[in-house]
Formats: C-alpha cells, structure tokens, sequence
C-alpha cells in the first residue's frame, strides 16, 4: 500500500508527502490551493505529535484554537504527481498570541520545492476572540524547539562512520 502522507521524523518534525494526481491541474502541476492543504495538514500533525494525541480534542480539551492569520509561500520548484518530499517543520517566532511554523519541502534530489510560513493565532473556543497563548502550548512548542536543537547538535558532533572518534 502507498501512502500519500506519513510522518518519518519527530526531532526536527518531518512529514514525507506523494503527489496525488489529482492533486495537479490538467498541465500535471499541483494545484496552488492544494498547497494550502499540504501545510494545513502538516500543521495538524505536528500539533497530534506535539500533545501526543488527536489535535482538535487536544486543543478542544485545553480550550482553545489555532486558526491561520498569515500564510504565506516561497514557490522554488513545481511538483508533478507521483513526486515525493519531505515538509520538515520548524517553530521560528513564539509570540503573546502568535507563533509561527516555518516548513519546508525538499524534493528527493534535496532541492527546495517549497517554503511557507504559517502563523497561527490562539483563540478561546466558542467565543472565537483571540487569548494569549495558553501555558501548554507554548511548553510544548519551546520543548519542540529545545528537542530539534539538542538533536541538530549532537548529529553536527557524531562522527562520519561509526566507530570513528569525533573530531
């Protein structure tokens, strides 16, 4: 069975996506919107890594919401279907009500295909007014950021080859 989304990494967050065809204009490149989708739904699954559970009960639970305020891309290279790449999240500015999510997809060959930034805004639920940004979130995605940059440190100081002392 193929697969068109899966989460391949936890510290940095990074999400392997295939192009559907239908996810293409009748030229063979995806659609604008559908990168929209892409980032929305990347974002949906770092929050269910983040909390360790299904993001909308989670937020629901704690109470609030995370609509987008901003989104915006940096278009490099097209995708065409049946093309594979990696979206890796990283959490860029945390705010009093906003954070922002910068992703970005690389194609197979390492290539950026794709950058956008995403900023969410914290609302109360049921109300939809915007609050300060709940103590849980922004726990979790300082500990996100301190996890990414223990793990880029400790890949920059591993060795070339197993066995091999660090230089």
């Amino acid at each position: 069975m193929i697969s068109t989304e899966h989460v391949v990494s936890e510290h940095p967050f990074v999400v392997r996506r295939r192009v559907k065809w239908g996810d293409c204009d009748p030229a063979g490149v995806v659609y604008t919107v559908t990168f929209s989708e892409y980032v929305i739904s990347i974002a949906e699954l770092f929050y269910g890594s983040l909390f360790d559970g299904t993001p909308q009960a989670v937020k629901n639970h704690h109470g609030f919401g995370t609509p987008t305020r901003a989104l915006d891309f940096d278009f490099r290279r097209s995708l065409w279907p049946d093309d594979v790449f990696d979206v890796t999240v990283e959490v860029t500015d945390i705010r009093t009500r906003t954070f922002t999510l910068t992703m970005t997809a690389r194609k197979d060959d390492g290539d950026i295909a794709f950058i956008a930034r995403l900023t969410p805004i914290c609302i109360q639920r049921g109300v939809r007014e915007s609050i300060e940004m709940p103590d849980v979130l922004r726990a979790a995605l300082d500990q996100y950021r301190t996890r990414c940059a223990a793990a880029s440190t400790s890949a920059a100081t591993a060795p070339a080859f197993a066995g091999e002392p660090t230089p």
